[in-house]
């Protein structure tokens, strides 16, 4: 590490933290209202219509064809179909019981338009070293039906040889220019040793069968569609699992799943759309890029960038997560069009709706995204995530369901988020749920998976129903906007550190219903706003206190207002309840025991003994504020009248700046930029004596006498002054970094 590179990261430590604790308010946003977010929600049989003949029926009494595979060469039973040597080209629409197996050679299915063709499979193996084994050359639609109790094999070789070298087709075990449905209850195992499994040129639907699927890179692609009614499908993809590819025509491109049980391991996405996923049913088990063991890790944004909007560091999230993404084309007949390979559980371009079914998503990217609108109407949703849980770039709407995302980055985000039923419950290494405006890709600008957002004034949190769970190591409820809550239960635990706050927003936080109770770190710490027709109080201690630790507020008859247990060390705590009321007296409690539950499916205060009385309080405004002594005024100018408790007039407390400065200087020591000696005594040089900004910051050991510096305090004149302006203090803070590089011995 050379002396420049430590002298810009040191200087970025310092930047960062100084800005954090000078800003006494974040930017504000303009709308005021809470808007009623429209779900969006294509149905399914807006976009696929089944005909009777892609389901199954008796092949016997259809007049049948009879082609049997010997190896080398095959026999025909019937007309319709030629054979020359190893190739079978079927010319006449009709139904071919195909059985045996042929050891290097192609059925080709070629008739003329708008005719159909069934193909049943009857303990057939199908193989082919240089061409596709099964392959439509032209109809309007081809029936696979797979005979019951029989198992079938169609595989390739890994090279092909085609008759036009300019072409890129057949690319698939199975292939076909025209619609494809798949149906029966046989088995079908396909090896795509080329490149996908399953292909379909226009629609391709499933309505049974059980489906093995091994391929190079896709496992099912449908250009228009991919429509499953039944059957099981197993499939382990190099690339992505399941695929629609149509990008020019909006009706067209989508996955349609109304049932069935899927088992997808895919190198990329597990089931990626150019329009629409729409789940109304199924079992769903999907890992994507090893899953989200396999991750990249990230570096936790508990700073803040000189904008002030941490939200927006690229750096820090782009750095952290950097991938090599390459592309793949999206159709297989234009190799202009190109896309992002990722490794997301579930991705659409447009939209993705959610309406039933059970799934469990273990994805190295993403587990559900869409680069629009996200609704989950029902279903049971478990995921892991090696990034965001769920996210949309402009709405995600839960109305109802389960969702449970025990491992993320982030858990849900989106730019405008509506919470108004089910059970969502989320464990994040950065921020719970995020409300920011912009998009997050596999590649923004250059960089990989760097999530583009910024602080907007459309961007909101909903919060109109359900229960809600939030387990963050960043942010818990973040909203780079504002949040409004009519109704139902969110329950906050974390962040512990400073940089970060279980509840933060730019705008306001407007409370007319529900019950909400979070603990947290101080630093950073919000309460509701002053506006909200629904009280609250906001707490904070004098030390840390334990995760465990049991908070219990109760009314002056003894009645519970809100009970919980923080599964983080806090600091900080805010309870607001339609339970709290104007002129009534309170009391919080610290400890005890309960048998309050917060289970993945209800919380429920319980029975509480035990405790230690912490302050006894009456509610006189819209926010009271508390410590240990009582009632206490609101910190500095924030939004709702919050701002930040760490800044006093215009001075910092020492110790929560020294946190933030611990926190910061900590991460430089893991990447080894600094050693742990270093580290110590930066934190001396820039908290040592500090009574006002940049007071502490002095290599010089120079004390300061009641926040007064002597008059040749050259930081007092490069930086305080700006300060006193109204200037950002980069000056002063650069001087701070090159005073303490030096008395590193680093300059």
């Amino acid at each position: 590490m050379n002396k420049k590179s430590i002298y810009f990261k040191l200087l970025s430590v310092l930047l960062c933290t100084t800005f954090l604790y000078s800003c006494s308010s974040k930017s504000a946003v303009t709308s005021n209202t809470t808007s009623n977010v429209k779900i969006i929600t294509t149905s399914i049989s807006e976009v696929v219509t089944y005909d009777a003949n892609d389901y199954y029926t008796q092949w016997k009494n259809e007049t049948p064809n009879y082609i049997e595979l010997k190896g080398t060469t095959a026999t025909l039973k019937g007309s319709g179909a030629t054979v020359s040597g190893s190739k079978i080209t079927i010319t006449t629409a009709g139904v071919y019981v195909i059985s045996g197996k042929l050891d290097n050679g192609q059925i080709i299915v070629d008739v003329k338009d708008k005719e159909v063709v069934k193909l049943v499979l009857n303990e057939a193996e199908i193989n082919s070293e240089d061409n596709a084994p099964i392959y439509v050359k032209n109809a309007e639609k081809t029936i696979i039906s797979l005979e019951e109790g029989t198992e079938n094999l169609v595989s390739d070789g890994i090279k092909y040889v085609l008759a036009d070298a300019s072409e890129d087709e057949p690319s698939a075990a199975i292939f076909s220019k025209g619609n494809l449905t798949i149906n029966g209850t046989g088995k079908l195992t396909v090896r795509g040793n080329y490149n996908d499994g399953i292909t379909s040129k226009d629609d391709l639907k499933v309505t049974g069968g059980n489906i093995q699927i091994y391929s190079v890179d896709d496992g099912i692609m449908g250009k228009d569609i991919v429509a499953v009614k039944a059957g099981t499908i197993a499939i382990e993809a190099g690339g992505d699992g399941i695929k629609s590819t149509n990008d020019t025509d909006a009706l067209k491109g989508s996955v349609a799943l109304e049932g069935g049980t899927f088992n997808i391991k895919s190198e990329a996405d597990g089931i990626q759309a150019n329009t629409a996923v729409l789940i109304s049913g199924g079992a769903f088990t999907i890992s994507s890029g090893g899953g989200s063991a396999n991750a990249v890790a990230k570096t936790q944004e508990n700073m803040a960038n000189p904008g002030g909007n941490k939200d927006n560091n690229a750096t820090a999230k782009a750095d952290a997560t950097a991938k090599t993404d390459t592309t793949i084309k999206t159709d297989t007949t234009d190799t202009t069009k190109t896309e992002e390979v990722s490794a997301k559980g579930i991705k659409a371009l447009s939209e993705i709706s959610v309406s039933g079914g059970t799934l469990k998503i273990d994805s190295a990217d993403d587990a559900i995204h869409s680069n629009k609108n996200i609704s989950i109407i029902s279903g049971d949703i478990e995921i892991t995530a090696g990034d965001d849980g769920i996210h949309a770039d402009e709405s995600l709407t839960i109305k109802d369901g389960k969702v449970n995302i025990s491992k993320s980055y982030e858990g849900i985000e989106s730019n405008i988020i509506t919470l108004s039923g089910g059970e969502v419950h989320i464990v994040s290494k950065d921020d719970g749920v995020n409300v920011a405006g912009g998009n997050d890709g596999a590649t923004t600008n250059g960089k990989p998976s760097q999530d583009n957002f910024s602080s907007s004034g459309d961007s909101k949190l909903n919060i109109n129903g359900g229960y809600v769970t939030v387990d963050a190591s960043g942010d818990g409820l973040d909203a780079n906007g504002s949040i409004y809550m009519t109704g139902g239960t969110v329950i906050v635990s974390g962040p512990t550190t400073n940089g970060n706050g279980a509840i933060d927003y730019d705008g306001k936080f407007e409370i007319s219903g529900g019950l909400l109770m979070s603990a947290g770190s101080s630093g950073m710490a919000q309460a509701t706003s002053e506006e909200s027709s629904q009280f609250s109080i906001i707490m904070t201690y004098t030390g840390t206190q334990k995760a465990g630790t049991v908070v219990h507020l109760k009314d002056n008859k003894g009645n519970t207002v809100g009970t919980f247990t923080p599964k983080k060390d806090y600091q900080t705590v805010v309870v607001s309840s339609a339970k709290i009321n104007k002129g009534e007296t309170y009391t919080l409690y610290s400890g005890g025991t309960t048998t309050e539950n917060e289970s993945l499916e209800s919380y429920t205060d319980g029975e509480y003994k035990g405790g230690t009385k912490v302050v006894e309080f009456s509610i006189t405004n819209s926010v009271t504020w508390l410590n240990e002594a009582g009632v206490t005024t609101a910190k500095s100018s924030g939004p709702g009248g919050q701002g930040n408790p760490g800044i006093r007039g215009g001075q910092i407390e020492r110790e929560a700046m020294k946190t933030a400065y611990s926190s910061a200087l900590k991460a430089l020591v893991e990447d080894k930029t600094i050693t742990q000696a270093q580290s110590d005594k930066i934190l001396v040089a820039v908290t040592e004596n500090t009574k006002a900004f940049g007071g502490g910051a002095r290599p010089d050991d120079k004390a300061q006498v009641d926040g007064v510096r002597p008059k040749n305090d050259s930081l007092k004149e490069k930086g305080a002054t700006h300060v006193a302006s109204g200037k950002w203090k980069s000056e002063g803070a650069t001087h701070v970094a090159s005073r303490c590089n030096k008395f590193l011995g680093i300059d």
